[in-house]
Parts: C-alpha cells; structure tokens; sequence
C-alpha cells in the first residue's frame, strides 16, 4: 500500500490572493487504484477487478487539470455546503432569511455556482492508504452563515463486507461557528463496465427503500413521503436500470429519467452490478436518502479520460444524503448545524465480482 503525489500544478482558481496548488494523489492497495485531486475533494481514477482478473475504471474523471477545470465540476467532488437542491435558492433559519446564489433555474443546486466542488482544499496523507482534505469555508460564502470548516478522509482497503474485494470509504466531519445547514455528499459517476463510451442502462440496481420523495417538475420536494410499491422507482428487488425509466410516471417525465432522492430503510442502501464485467458496488451509508440520478441530462459535450465523451445515461450517481430541499421542509431529517456540534458522515463503496 502506498500514498503517491504526482502532480502540483499552480492555477488559479478562486478569488484569492494567490495561485492554488492542485494536487492529484494516487492511492494503490493490491489490484485496486484510487487517483484523488485536492480540487473539489474529488476522485479521478477507481481501478477495480472484473470477473476475468482485468482492471476497469469505474468512475468518471480528467486526464489533466485543463480538462477538469473546463469539464462537469459536478463529476467526482464533494458538493456543499448542501448537496441537491433549495428551492427558490433561499432558506429561512432561526428567523433569518438566506438568499443563495441561484445556479439551477430558480434554485441553488450542491451549493451553487461556487460551491465546494470548485474549491482547492488542502490535502494531509494519514496513513498508507488514507489521505484527509480539509476546506474551511468562510461566512458567507454563497450566502451561508457561518464559518464551516469540513474535512472528508478517502480510505481504500481491503473489505469484509458482504465478501466485498475493495473498499472506498468516504469519512466526513464539519463543524460551524455559527447555525448554517450543511448537506455535503460525493458526486461520482460510476460506470461498471469502465468507460464512459458504454451505457449504463444495462446495470442491475437493488435499493434498500420503501418510499422516495416525489417532486414538482423543477425536481423540488413536494415534501410527500410516497411509496415505491407499485412504481417504477420501486428497487427494492433487482431491476435493469432502462428497463422501466421511460414510462409515463410523473415524477420520471419531470427528471426525464431517475433523479430521485429515495429514503433509505437502512446501513446498507444501494447494489449495482453489471453482467458484462461481473463488477459488483454495493453502497453502505449513516445517510437518511440517496438520490439516484441516472445521467439524463448529459449530452456528449464533456470530455472525460481517454477521450471519452461523457454521453446520454452513459454513468450513474449514488448521492448519499440528506433529503433535498430539507431547509424549507420541517417534516424532513433536519440538515442544521450549530455552534458546539460536529457533522460526522460516513459512506462506503464496497467492490467484488459475481
């Protein structure tokens, strides 16, 4: 096991006094691979086994930093301070209102326009095969309260879990010198056939949840609690991504597919597995929702690693979260943070082969 940095490059990227340094870090533990960037929190790379022995990489990401600063800033950070969306880019809290900068219509969404996936963050390699990044996000920043300061630590290791092979867990802590809401979750798309050229539709998705938040045609929470019985978002036994996400269910025609916050019964809340390379990814969360967005509204213009074109449904994100929107929703999970508290989170990715 072993911790590398390979790369500085000095660009500016926020409005500081000076150039930041981005940083890329490669983490390797037997077959597996884990390339982190210190911009945005992010990963790069995620090498895993197939079911032949070969290695796929099963997350989207840049060959360079040009790449990465004019490409998706949403693919493979830590979003926030809140991951998914605000209605109206406002909030009320403790009597105050809160005006965002709107970046979805309307809407705030992970954060806006400047939110932490657009961040240097700084970088502290732990132990062989864990590396911590730490931002410290000042009051106001987007319009927030509070001075937050976060840190997520990547660790790649071998697993026990559920007879996994590799495990990428994502360990999150934050703390706020004044009441603000914080929602941070990783934005990775996953791709288990290892290229983003191939779609991933044909994936078979299990989710651990009874009941998903149905929207308004902008994707805000109407603040229902529905169940999945019945419904094409119902997952609770394996199904084939494509093989339900174009019938004519409301809450599919607004997203234009699944992106869908669903309300986890549980530890464990997702399964992905591909037949054709026989990777398997289950996700293990303290997380209350995932959202599930299935790459609707990618058009080919982002040009990842290889060259590839990040296409129509051609990844997956499994967000694992706080329900959208929950600053203007009182019956959800509350998302507020105050003074003398700690935000702690805590999810895995666990792959093996069937």
């Amino acid at each position: 096991m072993r911790i590398f940095l390979f790369a500085i490059v000095a660009v500016v990227v926020c409005a500081c006094s000076k150039p930041a340094e981005i940083q890329f870090y490669q983490i390797t533990n037997g077959d597996a691979t884990l390339k982190l960037s210190n911009y945005g929190a992010r990963m790069i790379e995620l090498w895993v086994p197939d079911r032949d022995g070969g290695l796929r990489d099963v997350i989207w990401g840049y060959d360079t930093v040009e790449d990465m600063l004019a490409g998706d800033v949403n693919s493979g950070p830590v979003v926030g301070r809140f991951g998914n969306r605000i209605a109206g880019a406002k909030f009320t809290l403790d009597g105050v209102e809160y005006v965002l900068t709107p970046n979805d219509g309307a809407n705030q969404l992970h954060g806006g326009p400047n939110g932490w996936a657009s961040k240097v963050w700084m970088a502290e390699p732990l132990t062989d095969n864990s590396i911590k990044f730490t931002l410290v996000s000042p009051d106001g920043d987007e319009n927030y309260p509070g001075e937050v300061t976060v840190s997520v630590t990547y660790t790649l290791t071998h697993s026990d879990l559920d007879g996994g092979s590799y495990e990428v867990a994502l360990d999150y802590e934050a703390t706020t010198d004044k009441a603000t809401v914080l929602n941070p979750t990783s934005h990775g798309y996953f791709n288990l056939h290892g290229t983003a050229m191939v779609s991933s539709l044909s994936h078979i998705m299990t989710i651990n949840a009874d009941a998903f938040t149905p929207t308004d045609e902008n994707l805000i929470p109407t603040g229902e609690i529905r169940s999945v019985e019945g419904t094409p978002l119902d997952f609770r036994q394996p199904h084939v991504i494509g093989e339900r996400i174009e019938e004519d269910y409301e809450p599919l025609v607004f997203a234009k597919g699944y992106d869908h916050n669903w309300v986890l019964g549980g530890e464990f809340a997702a399964e992905v597995y591909e037949p054709a390379t026989g990777i398997v990814m289950k996700v293990y969360t303290d997380q209350p929702g995932m959202q599930f967005y299935s790459g609707n509204f990618m058009d080919g213009t982002d040009k990842g690693k290889r060259g590839e074109y990040h296409t129509f449904r051609s990844g997956i994100a499994l967000e694992t979260q706080h329900f959208p929107d929950s600053p203007n929703q009182p019956e959800f999970p509350s998302t507020v943070l105050r003074p003398g508290e700690k935000y702690t989170q805590s999810t895995k990715y666990v792959f093996s082969t069937r």
